[in-house]
């Protein structure tokens, strides 16, 4: 309980020395009831939940009806307030045991404690108490012990429109309260725990106003928090594979606020680690936004690619997520603009110097060379697949540059990753003669996970490698051509391996596109393949 309360309590005109006691038991914010195994002298089971509720039930009504009728005289309903917010510390024993969860559906108590986030007076009492127990109840590692109890729990929480009562609630709310700030956490944790056990609420809770309440709240000029750094990490979940809540974020002009937030990081590490984890779950939830195409356009016109070729140039912390950014708001036929515009604004001196050679600074941060190499190729292969006229010949005069250096470099990364996926094959295949031999089915699912180990191993980059050269080999330029033919024949490389990972390529191309951009994909890649 806090000092304002204490305050409050002690100007209303009650028997101070009758509440005293009661005062600093809940003051320190935990009762012996909290995980306590019995209840009014009864051992903790069904019967005495059931009592606990109804006893919940009686003292929620009796307080709301002196609230009612003393409006303006605190002191006559304040000795419920505490009886309330007694028996709602008993209910946290609920939280142990989840398969009574019904329980608090059948007898109501769901809709009344949600009744109490409505509660006029944030800064006492039930309020904080409701938060507090709500989160308990939600706990993820409580809701998957009783998978039953915990779907009845979340279905009443949504039908009572819980995320917009708890979003109403942090409107409401004065952070530089400590208290205060701890309701908005514990009210997050309610969110996260939600979300966690049903991904799919995720739509509803972003349109019950909590994506507009994130947006509000990220973009707000505080200093850094713990409480800024948990909507982050909520923003992040909302988007994660869900096209509705992205649009809906591009609609509140949401890509703007991640990018004025990220700008700070443009000439600037992060002070501390929590800040760092910050930065990434914006950057997480950019990235989220561009799989969008819609989001494209809105991250294009906000100046987005002139953002994340800057932080390139700047070489902090930011880059490698810069990197990512420009990968997935550069690939696919959405990503033309996008990548017509990188090459305005001089993206190709940038990029290239990564191609060339992976930074140190990179490394000293934790990405792996693959994950670098990856993003810069498949920046690279987007640019070559959407580029036209006046771009699409700078792009490929890069690669004659200083005596075709660039190809030279390709074809390096090249053989690196041939090797490093051949070494991955031959394993696989020792493990499927083995499965054969001990007669084991190698059906479908074995197969695809054996294909996620190969993409693992470095195959989706060397993909790219290979669409790369595919793709300046047919550029016209003989040059190209000779220098991609010569470098394979000396190095014992083969045109016929070059095709077949080409083909593998194409035949897994297009997930989650339609069927006519699938076929197109494959018979233009088909096409070059051609001519290789």
């Amino acid at each position: 309980m806090s000092y304002q309360t204490l305050l409050y309590l002690l100007s209303c005109k009650v028997k101070c020395a009758d509440l005293v006691p009661k005062i600093l038991f809940c003051g320190l914010g935990y009762t012996f009831h909290k995980r306590a195994l019995c209840f009014q002298g009864e051992p903790v089971d069904e019967s005495s939940v059931k009592k606990m509720i109804l006893t919940f039930e009686k003292r929620s009504y009796k307080n709301q009806e002196l609230r009612i009728k003393f409006p303006d005289t605190p002191g006559r309903f304040m000795e419920t307030e505490l009886d309330l917010n007694d028996i709602i510390q008993e209910m946290h024993v609920i939280a142990t045991m989840p398969d009574l969860y019904h329980l608090l559906v059948e007898l109501n108590a769901v809709h009344s404690l949600l009744g109490l986030l409505s509660h006029e007076n944030t800064d006492i009492l039930s309020f904080k108490d409701v938060v507090d127990l709500l989160q308990e109840l939600t706990d993820i590692d409580t809701l998957q012990e009783s998978e039953e109890g915990a779907e009845v729990l979340i279905d009443s929480l949504l039908e009572g429109q819980v995320v917009a009562l708890l979003v109403q609630n942090m409107e409401r709310l004065d952070e530089q309260v400590k208290e205060e700030a701890d309701g908005v956490y514990n009210t997050l944790a309610i969110v996260e725990n939600m979300a966690e056990f049903r991904p799919g609420l995720c739509t509803e809770a972003a349109q019950q106003g909590l994506m507009q309440w994130l947006l509000k709240r990220i973009k707000a000029k505080i200093p850094f928090d713990a409480n800024k750094l948990y909507c982050s990490e909520i923003l992040a979940i909302l988007l994660q594979n869900n096209d509705s809540t992205r649009d809906l974020l591009g609609e509140l002009d949401g890509i703007d606020v991640l990018l004025q937030q990220l700008s700070v990081f443009k000439r600037h590490n992060p002070a501390t680690a929590e800040e760092q984890e910050m930065m990434e779950n914006l950057f997480d939830a950019l990235c989220s936004c561009l799989m969008l195409a819609a989001n494209r356009d809105r991250f294009l016109r906000g100046e987005g690619l002139q953002l994340m070729n800057l932080m390139l140039r700047e070489k902090k912390m930011s880059r490698t997520s810069a990197l990512k950014v420009l990968d997935h708001g550069m690939i696919g036929p959405e990503g033309s603009d996008n990548c017509h515009k990188f090459v305005d604004i001089l993206g190709l001196r940038t990029i290239f110097p990564l191609f060339m050679k992976t930074p140190k600074k990179m490394r000293k941060a934790g990405t792996v060379d693959k994950e670098h190499e990856e993003h810069v190729c498949s920046i690279i292969a987007s640019c070559l697949r959407n580029l036209k006229a006046q771009q699409r010949t700078r792009l490929l005069s890069k690669f004659t540059e200083n005596d075709c250096e660039k190809v030279d470099r390709l074809m390096e990364l090249h053989f690196k990753y041939l090797e490093a996926v051949q070494l991955a094959d031959k394993r696989i295949e020792g493990e499927k003669h083995d499965m054969v031999k001990r007669g084991e089915i190698l059906d479908d699912v074995m197969e695809d996970e054996f294909y996620l180990r190969r993409l693992d191993a470095g195959l989706f980059v060397l993909q790219l490698l290979c669409y790369i050269m595919v793709e300046i080999s047919n550029s016209g330029i003989s040059q190209l051509q000779q220098r991609v033919h010569q470098i394979l024949n000396l190095r014992g490389g083969s045109v016929k391996v070059v095709r077949h990972i080409m083909r593998e390529y194409a035949e897994n191309i297009g997930d989650g596109k339609s069927e006519e951009f699938k076929e197109s994909e494959q018979k233009r890649i088909m096409d070059l393949l051609e001519n290789f």
